[in-house]
């Protein structure tokens, strides 16, 4: 009960929060703007599925690489501060 009335209270506190902020004239010309723009690209992207998937695998590949990136350099650091550590417990 506790869990559903904690989302409840968040999804009715994120609707308040966008009604009280879009009273702003500024606000709503950016929402319609930004809107207006997931709306262009959402409809290009529907009408060339092939792209879409494309795009998509790309990014993931990125993202692979750019993970793979940082545990490397991640390992290395940790070599060279176990390799550090040796030489001063092995000199004592």
């Amino acid at each position: 009960m506790g869990k559903k009335r904690l989302f409840s209270g968040m999804v009715i506190g994120a609707a308040v929060g966008t009604v009280v902020a879009l009273f702003d004239k500024d606000t709503r010309d950016y929402a319609k703007s930004q809107l207006s723009a997931a709306r262009t690209g959402s409809s290009y992207y529907l009408k060339h599925p092939s792209e879409t998937i494309e795009t998509i695998r790309n990014t993931v590949d990125r993202l692979n690489r750019t993970v793979t990136t940082g545990a490397d350099s991640a390992i290395n650091a940790l070599e060279q501060v176990e390799e550090t550590l040796d030489k001063f417990t092995n000199k004592n």
